[in-house]
């Protein structure tokens, strides 16, 4: 063999071996690469938001974004058992993917330019209102513009909802702020807030919680358009679970999780939304 045709067949041999090791492993730069190669998974959801992400006593999950979460993660090559839960905290979503602390996020986690300046995101994969949650008797409070200074508006650290009802609606309104949602209704059902922003949908869960205690507004005035959060500058990773999100939506496992999952509240269950590409 001539040394010009022995380096032919060398450079083909390299070129297999890297495409099997493609082929088995992926290219670990990216997410997806990364997963198909450990075939395990680290997604972040709330562990507190009934209806959309709960950790139960029993140590599983559910909620609709964990159906979103399975649903991506079974599509990408994941099972289920395969899934590394990590809690999602308004204030913490950014830092799980920007530190590798997390391969995606599902929380509710509403897209806005801010974020898209450290994160990337691929949806909407659901489009809800912001509201207020009030005790069964209040009739102070009808919506955004009737809080004033005398009454103590509840959200979380991290969240964007309490600081649009002040720029937007209610400047004067006094802010109390939590680490959790959680924390805000049990501080509202003790009497040491008035109201408790955030999107009707998480709302519509704490609710049908105390059905007897609380209630919602049910005046939305804004639209927030939740994205799977996932590190920058990992196109084809984005463009997976761009398809497995529409695959979801196709097949109709989207609108039977929302059924399952938050039906009951008596929430309206809306059509699905458009991806963008």
């Amino acid at each position: 063999m001539t040394p010009r045709a022995l380096l032919r067949l060398l450079a083909t041999t390299c070129a297999a071996v890297l495409l099997l090791a493609s082929c088995a492993g992926g290219d670990k730069s990216t997410m997806v690469g990364k997963v198909s190669s450990n075939d395990r998974m680290t997604i972040a959801v709330s562990f507190d938001q009934p209806g959309m992400a709960v950790r139960r006593l029993d140590g599983s999950y559910r909620g609709f974004d964990v159906d979103v979460a399975k649903f991506i993660a079974n599509e990408l090559g994941v099972d289920e058992q395969n899934i590394t839960w990590k809690e999602a905290q308004p204030g913490n979503r950014e830092t799980l993917l920007t530190s590798g602390e997390a391969d995606m996020v599902v929380s509710t986690y509403s897209i806005t330019d801010k974020r898209k300046e450290i994160v990337d995101f691929v949806g909407p994969y659901f489009v809800a209102g912001q509201d207020l949650l009030v005790r069964m008797n209040e009739t102070r409070i009808d919506g955004p513009k009737s809080l004033n200074a005398s009454l103590r508006l509840c959200s979380t650290a991290g969240s964007t909802s309490a600081a649009y009802v002040k720029e937007q609606f209610a400047k004067d309104v006094n802010l109390v702020e939590y680490a959790k949602f959680s924390d805000c209704v049990t501080a509202l059902l003790a009497d040491n807030v008035d109201a408790v922003t955030t999107d009707d949908v998480l709302l519509a869960g704490y609710a049908a919680q105390n059905p007897e205690l609380l209630r919602v507004v049910g005046d939305p005035f804004s639209k927030e358009e939740y994205g799977v959060g996932l590190h920058r500058d990992d196109p084809s990773s984005k463009a997976k679970v761009q398809a497995a999100l529409q695959k979801m939506i196709d097949t109709g496992a989207w609108r039977k999780s929302l059924e399952t999952n938050i039906g009951s509240s008596g929430y309206k269950i809306p059509d699905p939304p458009k991806l963008a590409s």
